[in-house]
């Protein structure tokens, strides 16, 4: 740049410096320079002040990130913390649900471990109810009366024999047949079939063994005291126990004319309105089979009590036992002919008494064309004796129901 050329005008910030007019005075171009410069001066102040807070910004900043990414750190572990404890507690989950998939297992096991106890049970049930039954109505028989060494109080003893027939329902084209050999029924049975002629038709027809319920049997030792007495239909009075028993004794006191006697003991139950008297007199209870109704006064009026033995019941011998009939088989699939039943029973027999045919004598035999009929079966042995050889008897269908 020469010195001799003029000088240029000078521009920044919106600042333009002149270079002082030679021509001008002096002064005001000093107050020019000195306003420019104070200018300057706060444009410096200005920019020290913006450069201070972006400073003061520029910390706060950093603070503020540091401070974020410790949260961040801690974010992060508490996010692995939390993964662990979940992969734990899904682990703990499985192990719990593996163990309740094992439980679930055995628990269906001992459910169908207990069903077939059950179905047991109920089957033993069901012939323990139906063996009742039986039991409850049978019909006893008198066996023999039975000799006592020590008869102070001229008891009787007596026993019955009870002992349950086992009814078989025999159905439509089937036929029983009982022989005297029990060898020639289990060849039969053994065989499965037999070739019949019937009515000249050749029919084909299974040996069968005979499928039979359960039965009992048992003896029942019955000792009818000689110096005790039932009573019942007691009147129901407002009056304690022990005045009852004293009025029951008085009562029965009273007919040691006609053969009571004096009375050792009275048993008196309040709520079935029974008694038990006990005489001092051996046979003194003989006096009242006769008479089971008996007057009885009480508060100015008249009752009827009900006198009756006192007997003590002993079961001995019982024994339960499956029914086999050795010497008896069942055919089934004998085919309907034009013959009457008679006579086709008799084709039956004679085929079966046949040796040729594998028969024998035959003791026993029915055969049913239509409907059907109930074989009642009973064992032939006698008590306290094992036996595998049942007799039957043949009952109409309407009969059954009294078996």
């Amino acid at each position: 740049m020469d010195l001799t050329s003029p000088p240029l005008p000078l521009r920044d910030n919106g600042f333009e410096m002149v270079t002082p007019d030679p021509s001008g005075p002096e002064e005001e171009n000093m107050q020019k320079l000195k306003e420019e410069l104070k200018a300057w001066k706060e444009r410096v102040v200005e920019a020290e002040n913006l450069k201070a807070d972006l400073l003061f910004s520029n910390a706060c900043a950093e603070e503020e990130c540091a401070n974020a990414q410790e949260e961040l750190m801690k974010l992060k572990g508490l996010q692995e913390n939390d993964q662990k404890d979940s992969i734990i507690y899904r682990d703990t989950l499985e192990d719990q649900l593996h163990q309740l998939y094992r439980e679930n297992a055995e628990l269906k096991k001992d459910i169908e471990k207990l069903n077939k106890e059950l179905e047991e049970l109920s089957s033993v049930q069901a012939q323990s109810t139906q063996l009742q039954k039986k039991v409850a109505g049978m019909k006893l028989k008198f066996s023999h009366m039975e000799g006592m060494s020590d008869c102070a109080d001229m008891d009787t003893h007596c026993v019955f024999d009870a002992n349950v027939k086992i009814p078989f329902r025999l159905n439509q084209n089937q036929a029983l047949l009982t022989f005297e050999d029990e060898e020639v029924a289990q060849r039969l049975i053994k065989k499965g079939k037999q070739t019949v002629n019937l009515d000249n038709n050749k029919v084909d027809v299974r040996v069968l063994p005979v499928p039979l319920d359960m039965g009992v049997k048992f003896e029942l030792h019955v000792t009818v005291s000689g110096r005790k007495i039932n009573v019942s239909n007691i009147p129901e009075l407002p009056i304690p126990e022990d005045w009852m028993r004293d009025k029951l004794e008085l009562n029965f006191y009273k007919t040691q004319k006609g053969g009571g006697g004096e009375i050792e003991n009275v048993t008196y139950d309040n709520e079935s309105r029974r008694a038990v008297i006990t005489f001092l007199r051996p046979g003194a209870s003989n006096s009242f089979w006769g008479s089971p109704k008996y007057p009885f006064s009480a508060n100015g009026s008249c009752y009827t009590l009900f006198v009756s033995s006192h007997a003590d019941l002993r079961l001995k011998n019982f024994q339960t036992y499956c029914g086999v009939s050795k010497k008896t088989i069942l055919l089934k699939g004998i085919q309907e002919v034009e013959e009457d039943e008679e006579s086709i029973q008799d084709m039956i027999e004679i085929h079966f008494q046949k040796p040729s045919n594998g028969g024998g004598e035959i003791e026993n035999i029915k055969y049913v064309s239509k409907g059907a009929a109930y074989v009642c079966f009973e064992e032939e042995c006698h008590l306290g004796t094992q036996s595998e050889l049942l007799k039957f008897q043949v009952f109409a269908a309407s009969e059954a129901w009294e078996l």
